[in-house]
């Protein structure tokens, strides 16, 4: 089976309302750390000429694709996009922007430089804006324009962040269809730090065709493998979003999210063996259907212990709640290998 085949099929199937190109396609305040500091911030979902992968097929799990705008948006469609979003921050005395797409920041066939340079103006231009962070696959890292980004934001922090999902190849290749490498990472992350730009990677919790012990393991060791390239490690635990290959399995009953269980040991493991380096998660859906989840009583408490850790970095935030599904979540780690399906593990 070809992943980009049976994944294009289903994006092809799926109708998209056209929407304004003046509006991100979302923008939300949060927290995160910057320099160890608690620091309010502004995420903003560019609705941009989308996604160059997702085009021929893309990610099992990704359903942000959907996210670009209908047509090309012009230079003032994307300042018209940044503005809006900017009016959440609005009561804000400092914070840190994080920019996302249906692709890549960086890609300039998705966003043209004179649009990136637009914005990046902006958020240089504003004081309250102590860092940035955008997102990018690392084939779009070049000297050159990390370059002409810090060019632009002068003294101000900048951050790239990628989604490596995971430091295997076989299961970025078979279980994810990224359509990169972990040494296209390396690369990317070297150029990133020779020009002094800290470097944030996203790893995936429980793609397809892992079992649950598989999924744990996985992370653990991709930790490792990307440690030593990143200044900050943030876990995602997957959710079955529409229009993806993920979904079709889980409507089979074919799939299951992560549980919160195994975020958990992940973290405090991880946590112990590099004490220095932020390890983060943000449990998106957690406790719905389509979301990672323990049982009804503890997703939703144990949910918010996790973001509370992912401020404090303190272990101890991890031991708030208890619950009995913990003895559950034990027998399907030593279960699922027999009763999932053949694992793909080397």
């Amino acid at each position: 089976m070809s992943l980009n085949k049976e994944v294009l099929k289903i994006r092809e199937r799926q109708r998209i309302k056209p929407s304004s190109p003046d509006y991100p396609a979302a923008s939300w305040t949060g927290e995160d750390l910057v320099e160890g500091v608690r620091t309010k911030t502004l995420t903003m979902i560019f609705k941009s000429a989308g996604c160059y992968w997702g085009k021929v097929g893309g990610c099992t799990m990704c359903g942000f694709v959907y996210d670009c705008a209908t047509t090309p948006p012009t230079l003032e469609n994307y300042k018209a996009q940044l503005e809006k979003a900017m009016r959440k921050a609005g009561d804000f005395s400092e914070f840190m922007v994080k920019i996302f797409t249906s692709g890549s920041f960086l890609d300039e066939k998705e966003v043209f430089p004179e649009a990136r340079d637009a914005i990046l103006e902006t958020l240089a231009e504003d004081s309250r804006v102590v860092k940035v962070l955008v997102e990018t696959r690392p084939e779009f890292v070049s000297e050159e324009n990390v370059e002409a980004c810090l060019d632009i934001l002068k003294e101000k922090p900048f951050e790239l962040a990628f989604g490596l999902e995971t430091s295997s190849d076989r299961i970025r290749k078979d279980s994810i269809n990224k359509g990169f490498t972990f040494s296209q990472f390396v690369r990317a992350a070297e150029i990133a730090k020779e020009h002094g730009v800290t470097v944030k990677a996203y790893l995936l919790l429980k793609p397809l065709f892992l079992s649950e012990k598989q999924a744990l393991e996985d992370i653990l060791h991709s930790i490792d493998d990307a440690a030593p390239y990143a200044d900050t490690i943030s876990v995602n635990l997957c959710n079955v979003q529409k229009g993806t290959l993920v979904e079709s399995f889980w409507e089979k009953n074919q799939y299951r999210p992560p549980w919160l269980w195994s975020i958990v040991e992940i973290l405090k493991r991880a946590k112990e063996k590099y004490p220095e380096l932020p390890i983060m998660s943000d449990p998106v859906g957690a406790g719905s259907k389509r979301g990672p989840r323990n049982c009804k009583e503890c997703s939703h408490e144990l949910a918010d212990a996790l973001r509370d850790f992912s401020i404090s970095q303190d272990p101890a935030d991890l031991e708030k709640v208890d619950c009995e599904c913990k003895e559950l979540w034990k027998k399907v780690l030593e279960a699922d290998d027999f009763t999932y399906g053949a694992p793909i593990l080397e």
